[in-house]
């Protein structure tokens, strides 16, 4: 049903119950009993669909409250019949009038089954219930029973008529120990207790009325009150706030108070009934009851004391668990979970301070080669090992102010408090050098370095613009070599404007295809005939002056344009040696940066460059550092999938500046890789540097033995040549030879090749610095 058509048939149904209960005085013996029969089959009614549709949560204890409505029905029906048939009222009680009694206990069963504690004991209430009922029973006692029955002797119908509020006493208890166990009364709550009130008032009514001799129908009074009452339990099941559901604002919670009033009640009646009654038998009942009270109320304030004493136990231990989770979350705020260090809130608030100092700024070197290639648990061990080990270093005498932090990451900070430039360095040096020792991690002993930034500061220094100066100094370090420590000056702002400078230009000239593709010759040193190339980037900015790679390359890497320019670098590449291997067979090199082997989709790009220049898969050679093959993790993985299904295509792999990193001859041996490339730093400056020759003749000699080809950078003069020939080198590459050159030139100086031995070229100190597209 509607949920407004829903609420209008409520309303017409309150309305008309409020008529009946108005009109009820008014109407005859017989019209109230079918009155009783149409107002307690609608409260039947109601309950049945609340609890078929769910509004009602503890679907259980309605149930009885519905067995209880059907009683009161069936037996008013049948007194209805009989008053319109002329039978007499009957002497004594009878089987309908114990249907009508049956309604008491159902309806109080119901009551107790919604005495739901919600969390709480299953006993809870049930004290209250018990001083309810024998103060209810003193009462009864006291102003019924005595009064009415004892001493105006026993009289007809007296037994039935009695019944009533002794059993409304029992209703009255159940609806007590629901009021308690819940401590906050619903709507629905609120219309039961009411109903039950209302109840029990109608059925003392209907006793005084008996008592004096009125008709057991009963007098208008109680007509109406049963009406209501009825009507309540109807409205209660209608539309509820289920029993369980969140209470409203207001809250009814039954006090102890309420207690010690009912229990001076108890007493006081008997009280009275000692000074006008001297029947001791008579007073039996009286007395037990108020001496169950007692006890009761004993119980009550027992567990009333116990459970204060439990309150305040667990109140302690609640502000001391309270207190305990503060200051851990204060020390959380300000240390470092992995390694127990401060942090980064502690110390901005130091160099927030009015005193002037030095910052140390450290950051380990290769720290994410080793979380790649042994894992972040190994990785969380050296930064723990490495944190005792600073802390150690730099821990001073009590009250000095020194502290050491972990910003994040691999990166740590010493703060020297009034310290020079001089104590600054002398503390930088000594975390160098403990650095430089092996440091156990993961089961094993790890090697790494560490670069230092230095900030002195004065007291006007802020916290933002110390640590910004640190991280340029820490930076200038890395770009130095790393492994040393390097002092903040003024000019490094300078230099990271510009680099930020630069950073926006080369977003902007990617694109705007402000790059083009150079070629430098790879010869071979039999002949001196170009049997390759090598695809070189270079950046021509329209108006200006080209901008070198060792400028553009670094910030390229850094920023991840990288794999755009080296994309497009590739395919200019293909679609260029594709003519050179047409012609002439002259196969292409071309420079990839590790970001680009990280592209998933990278095998797939080149492959899609091939086939559009319509250059073959073995006229390509790919060209990476050896970094990127021995190291471990996600992006080695990916690398060497990209390169294993390249060369199964043909493609061919290339490692460039061999011996500068991570050689190994394992590497060599199971990795997938065609062609050495001999770095420039091995290159002998004469005759006497035979330290130099004797690597590259290693060098060689291994390639040789694994089936390599070997080619030689960095050639410029003819003393390196005839070395490199006599030592067994195969091929070269330098200004020696050429110098990168445009496409079109490099076509005119291949094409003149192919009749006539190129001539070896002098070395220029304006030549190119060999950086390549990506990694060099």
């Amino acid at each position: 049903m509607d949920t407004s058509e829903e609420r209008n048939r409520g309303r017409w149904l309150l309305l008309a119950g409020v008529l009946l209960t108005l009109a009820a005085p008014l109407l005859g013996d017989t019209e109230r009993q079918f009155v009783y029969v149409v107002v307690a089959g609608t409260a039947l009614l109601a309950v049945r669909n609340g609890v078929r549709r769910n509004h009602l949560t503890r679907r259980q204890a309605w149930w009885p409250v519905a067995g209880a409505m059907l009683c009161c029905a069936l037996a008013n029906g049948v007194w209805g019949a009989a008053m319109a048939a002329g039978l007499p009222a009957p002497d004594g009680l009878t089987v309908v009038d114990l249907i009508y009694v049956g309604m008491y206990p159902l309806l109080a069963a119901g009551l107790l089954g919604m005495s739901d504690n919600r969390g709480g004991s299953a006993w809870a209430g049930l004290t209250e219930a018990g001083i309810m009922l024998c103060t209810g029973a003193v009462l009864m006692w006291v102003l019924l029973y005595d009064p009415f029955v004892i001493e105006r002797g026993y009289w007809p119908g007296a037994a039935c008529a009695l019944a009533y509020p002794a059993l409304d006493l029992l209703v009255l208890a159940a609806a007590t120990r629901m009021i308690v166990a819940h401590g906050r009364l619903t709507r629905t709550d609120r219309l039961l207790l009411a109903a039950v009130s209302v109840l029990t008032v109608a059925d003392v009514l209907y006793f005084l009325a008996a008592a004096s001799g009125g008709s057991w129908a009963g007098p208008g009074w109680s007509a109406s009150g049963w009406v209501l009452a009825f009507l309540l339990i109807g409205a209660a099941a209608w539309r509820p706030q289920a029993t369980g559901a969140v209470p409203e604002r207001r809250v009814h919670r039954f006090a102890p108070a309420g207690n010690v009033v009912l229990v001076m009640v108890g007493p006081a009646g008997t009280g009275y009934l000692l000074i006008a009654e001297r029947d001791l038998a008579a007073l039996s009942v009286p007395l037990a009851a108020t001496a169950l009270t007692a006890l009761l109320l004993v119980l009550r304030l027992t567990h009333t004391t116990g459970l204060a004493d439990r309150r305040a136990a667990s109140l302690r231990d609640a502000l001391h668990e309270q207190a305990e989770l503060q200051r851990t979350l204060c020390h959380q705020a300000r240390h470092d979970a992995l390694t127990g260090l401060l942090n980064r809130v502690e110390l901005e608030d130091r160099l927030a301070g009015p005193d002037g100092g030095a910052l140390i700024l450290m950051d380990l070197d290769g720290f994410k080669d080793v979380n790649e290639r042994f894992g972040h648990p190994t990785g969380d061990d050296l930064l723990v090992s490495v944190a005792a080990r600073i802390r150690g270093l730099t821990t001073g005498s009590p009250g000095d102010g020194s502290i050491t932090v972990r910003l994040g990451g691999d990166e740590f900070a010493v703060l020297l408090p009034d310290a020079g430039p001089a104590a600054a360095t002398a503390v930088a040096e000594q975390v160098l050098a403990a650095m430089r020792a092996p440091v156990t991690a993961g089961g094993q002993p790890l090697h790494v370095t560490a670069s230092v930034g230095i900030r002195v500061f004065g007291p006007a220094a802020g916290p933002v613009e110390v640590l910004s100066d640190a991280d340029l100094a820490l930076y200038a370090a890395k770009a130095a070599g790393k492994d040393q420590a390097v002092v903040f000056d003024v000019a490094m702002r300078q230099e990271q404007a510009d680099r930020i400078r630069l950073l926006e230009r080369l977003r902007a000239a990617v694109d705007a295809a402000e790059f083009a593709v150079y070629y430098q010759p790879i010869v071979t040193l039999d002949d001196a005939r170009p049997v390759a190339v090598e695809a070189l980037a270079r950046w021509l900015p329209p108006g200006r002056s080209p901008i070198g790679p060792d400028l553009f390359i670094p910030a390229a890497e850094d920023s991840g344009l990288i794999v755009a320019l080296g994309e497009w670098v590739l395919r200019r590449a293909c679609a260029d040696a594709a003519v050179w291997h047409r012609q002439w067979g002259t196969t292409v090199t071309v420079n990839v940066s590790p970001r680009q082997l990280a592209d998933p989709h990278f095998t797939v790009k080149t492959l899609a460059a091939l086939r559009a220049s319509g250059l073959p898969a073995t006229a390509l050679t790919l060209e990476i550092t050896e970094g990127v093959l021995v190291r471990s993790g996600a992006h080695a993985a990916q690398a060497l999938l990209h390169l294993s299904a390249l060369r199964a295509e043909g493609v061919r792999v290339a490692i460039d500046d061999f011996g500068t990193g991570y050689s190994s001859l394992a590497y060599l041996r199971d990795l997938p890789i065609d062609v050495l490339k001999i770095d420039r730093s091995f290159m002998p400056a004469d005759d006497a540097d035979t330290q130099q020759a004797t690597l590259v003749r290693a060098i060689v000699d291994l390639a040789a033995g694994l089936g390599l080809i070997t080619v030689a950078e960095g050639v410029e003069t003819r003393y390196h040549a005839d070395l490199l020939r006599a030592l067994g080198c195969q091929r070269a590459q330098g200004y020696h030879f050429a110098r990168p050159i445009p496409a079109p030139e490099l076509t005119d100086l291949l094409a003149e090749a192919a009749n006539v031995q190129l001539r070896p070229m002098p070395a220029d100190e304006h030549g190119d610095a060999g950086l390549g597209v990506s990694v060099k």
